[in-house]
C-alpha cells in the first residue's frame, strides 16, 4: 500500500525561486528505530540527485552531515520552541546563533517555524512572534537575502476549497492566519502549506476521480471555466485564492523588507513550498498501493515544472513526504509507511523515481 503527502511553498506557490534539477526535495522524517544513519541518508539524496530537504528540527548529526553538500535546506523550528521564542527575542537569537551560524557550511534556504499549528491550541498565539523573532535575528546576522522565515499550515484551514477560484479560510481562523499572511507579505516570504491529495481522495471518493488525484494526464476537471489538470492544482490554487482575499482586504501600510531589493523572495499573495505524500501502508483501501506511489509522485516530477492556472508562470518547491517510512509515527497506521525508501538494509527505493 501507498500514500503521498507534499509539502509545497505556498505563499505556499508562487515564488520566483530558482528553477534547478533540485526543485523537489524529500522531508527527513526520523520518528523510526530502524532507519539508515544520518551519513548514509545524506548518501541517498546526493545519489539520487535529491537535492532540497526538509528537517522537522535541528538535529546536529544531519547538520554537520549536509556541510558542504550543497542540498538545500528547510529547517524546522519545534512546536515546544515556540513559546521562549515568542517571549524572548534573546533566545531566537540564541537559536539562531547554535543552529545556523554554527554550520557556516550548511546551505539553509527556509527556517519552518512550526508545523501545522492548530489555531485553536494554547500554542497558536506564539507562532507570529515566534516567527518575527526568529527573522529579526535572521536579518542581525546579515542572512536575510538567503533564509526565509515561515510556517507551515494545513489546508483544512480553509471553509471552502472549490472551486479554486473560492477558496477561502475559515472565520473562525481569521485572527491566526491574517496577521501571518500579512508578514509574509511584508518580508516578501512563501507560506509553507502541506497538502494532501490522497486525503482529500479518501474523505471525498465520491467527488474526486482517483486519476484526478493520481495527478494523471487527460483527468482533468473543469472548475467555474477553468481547467485543472489535477488535484494538487486545484488544492494549492484554493489557498493562493483564500490568501489573496486576505491581502485585497490588508492594504500594505508598509514593507519592512523594503530596505532589501531581494530577488529570490515570492510575490505578494503565492504559495510555494508544499510538502506532498503518498503512503505505502497496508490495510487503506485500494488507493494505497506502491503502484499508485508510484505514479504519483513520478507525476508530481512533472507538474512542478509549470504553474498553476491562478499562477501560469510560477514554479513550484515542493517536498514529497518522506524519505523513509516510520514505524514509531503517532497516528493512523497509514502514516508509518509514506516512505519512498525502504529503511532497512542500505536504503533501497520502493519503486523508480527520477530527481531531475
Amino acid at each position: 500500500m501507498a500514500t503521498t503527502a507534499t509539502l509545497t511553498l505556498l505563499l505556499l506557490i508562487v515564488t520566483s525561486l530558482d528553477f534547478t534539477s533540485g526543485q523537489v526535495g524529500v522531508c527527513f522524517g526520523r520518528l523510526g528505530n530502524n532507519l539508515p544513519g544520518v551519513q548514509r541518508t545524506i548518501a541517498l539524496y546526493k545519489k539520487y540527485n535529491i537535492r532540497r530537504m526538509r528537517l522537522y528540527d535541528p538535529h546536529p548529526p544531519t547538520l554537520r552531515a549536509l556541510s558542504g553538500t550543497g542540498i538545500r535546506l528547510m529547517l524546522g523550528v519545534p512546536d515546544d520552541h515556540l513559546r521562549d521564542l515568542a517571549n524572548c527575542p534573546q533566545a531566537a537569537t540564541a537559536w539562531v546563533r547554535t543552529n545556523i551560524l554554527n554550520y557556516p557550511n550548511v546551505t539553509f534556504r527556509h527556517i519552518a517555524v512550526g508545523n501545522e499549528i492548530e489555531p485553536e491550541s494554547n500554542l497558536a498565539p506564539f507562532v507570529l512572534p515566534a516567527m518575527q523573532n526568529i527573522y529579526r535575528a535572521i536579518r542581525a546576522a546579515r542572512l536575510g537575502r538567503q533564509i526565509r522565515v515561515s510556517t507551515s499550515i494545513r489546508t483544512d484551514l480553509l471553509e471552502k476549497s472549490f472551486p479554486p477560484q473560492d477558496g477561502v479560510f475559515k472565520c473562525s481562523v481569521n485572527w491566526y492566519i491574517r496577521p501571518i499572511i500579512e508578514f509574509l507579505r511584508d518580508t516578501r516570504t512563501p507560506l509553507l502549506a502541506n497538502i494532501y491529495p490522497y486525503f482529500a481522495y479518501m474523505q471525498d471518493r465520491k467527488n474526486i476521480n482517483l486519476s484526478f488525484a493520481l495527478l494523471q494526464p487527460n483527468s482533468g476537471v473543469m472548475a467555474n471555466g477553468v481547467y485543472y489538470d489535477n488535484l494538487y492544482y486545484a488544492i494549492l490554487d484554493s489557498v493562493d485564492a483564500a490568501m489573496e482575499k486576505i491581502l485585497v482586504a490588508s492594504p500594505r501600510l508598509f514593507s519592512i523588507f523594503s530596505e532589501e531589493k531581494d530577488t529570490g523572495g515570492s510575490g505578494n499573495s503565492g504559495v510555494n513550498g508544499s510538502e506532498t505524500g503518498y503512503t505505502t501502508g497496508v490495510n487503506d483501501g485500494p488507493m494505497n498501493t506502491v503502484e499508485n506511489a508510484r505514479i504519483y509522485n513520478n507525476n508530481l516530477m512533472r507538474i512542478v515544472k509549470k504553474g498553476t492556472p491562478r499562477r501560469p508562470n510560477s514554479r513550484l518547491e515542493t517536498y514529497i513526504f518522506a524519505m523513509y517510512d516510520e514505524n514509531l509515527k503517532p497516528g493512523p497506521a497509514y502514516e508509518r509507511h509514506f516512505g519512498i525508501f525502504l529503511p532497512s538494509g542500505n536504503g533501497q527505493p520502493k519503486y523508480p523515481l527520477r530527481f531531475r
